[in-house]
């Protein structure tokens, strides 16, 4: 295949940026930490850094969506983010997160309510069991929990914490993390639109021995317009160092796909299980009639458990590599006709 113009510019050094003037006060300072001389500098002289941090302090909340995804796509990926004529993946998905706005995708990226969704699609065999939904951590009672459960927050990614054993628990860092999280604005960080109206809660699900261990698998779909084209399978431990898990990629037909972003392919492929033509079949369903839609399931002592389904994949601003592949994909997205 070749490799096309744009995939080639992401391979090339960044263009100059536009001059952003952002003025922080004395408060803002403290947050670079107090008398570090090298941090002021840096803000003075690096543009890119100097929007993180207004970033980081909120400040750019008040740019619009296009406005703002333009800039971190930008800094991100080393080359204009074409809206108007969108071609790779990554472009593709920014596009859909400006312009294809059901608001049904909110109940789908919600983890509380989505186990209703799945179950009225799929059946509520395949969801996996709630054990409670809480406004805050306070609201838990352990001594109703089980010896072993997992607690999500609703609206962001990385949110959870599992307990193993309850008597060696600790509720205090599950706690800091879980209250940390549901103060998250998981929205703003790259202005994923799914997730803006989401209310932040907690739930406790049953306890699923095969997650957060090297040995852990899960399945990954990419569906366009309803159709799984793209088999991801995952090996390792979610939300952590990319060397701790592996992706294979493999097409409808189950032939292997050779490309990576950051997660590498398995030195040993990891192979499609006798139950994965269900589990297409059960992602297809949930992702009927939307553009793009990644499902998640999980395969237990030979049953399909769902997931969660995911919008924006790395927030539509992956590493390709080879670099093609981020035209390849984006080639299968057909985008809805703007109204």
């Amino acid at each position: 295949m070749a490799q096309s113009s744009r995939a080639a510019e992401q391979q090339s050094s960044r263009a100059a940026e536009q001059q952003s003037s952002i003025s922080l006060n004395k408060k803002d300072y403290n947050y670079l930490s107090k008398n570090n001389f090298g941090r002021i500098i840096r803000l003075i002289v690096d543009k890119e850094y100097r929007f993180n941090v207004a970033d980081k302090l909120g400040l750019t909340k008040f740019m619009s969506d296009e406005k703002y995804l333009k800039h971190v796509f930008k800094m991100r990926m080393g080359y204009d983010l074409n809206l108007d004529n969108p071609k790779t993946f990554n472009e593709k998905l920014n596009w859909l997160k400006l312009h294809d706005r059901n608001p049904e995708y909110t109940r789908m990226v919600d983890k509380y309510e989505v186990k209703k969704y799945v179950a009225e699609k799929i059946g509520a065999k395949y969801v996996i069991p709630l054990l409670g939904v809480y406004n805050n951590f306070d609201e838990i009672n352990f001594d109703e929990m089980p010896e072993q459960f997992i607690l999500k927050c609703t609206h962001d990614s990385g949110g959870f914490v599992i307990c193993r054993d309850k008597k060696n628990f600790d509720v205090e860092a599950a706690r800091a993390m879980l209250t940390k999280h549901l103060k998250i604005n998981y929205y703003l960080g790259k202005r994923e639109w799914v997730y803006k109206n989401i209310k932040p809660r907690i739930i406790a699900e049953k306890y699923i021995d095969t997650l957060g261990k090297p040995e852990s698998i899960e399945y990954k779909l990419t569906c366009f317009n309803g159709v799984a084209k793209l088999i991801t399978i995952c090996k390792g431990i979610a939300h952590t160092d990319f060397d701790k898990r592996t992706n294979d990629h493999y097409d409808r037909d189950l032939n292997p796909l050779k490309w990576y972003a950051y997660y590498k392919n398995s030195p040993v492929p990891v192979q499609p299980p006798k139950e994965i033509h269900e589990i297409i079949a059960l992602s297809e369903k949930l992702a009927a009639g939307i553009p793009q839609v990644r499902v998640d399931s999980y395969l237990i002592d030979g049953k399909v458990y769902f997931g969660e389904m995911t919008f924006y994949t790395h927030a539509g601003m992956i590493e390709f590599n080879p670099p093609e592949w981020d035209e390849i994909l984006g080639s299968w997205i057909e985008l809805p006709k703007l109204k």
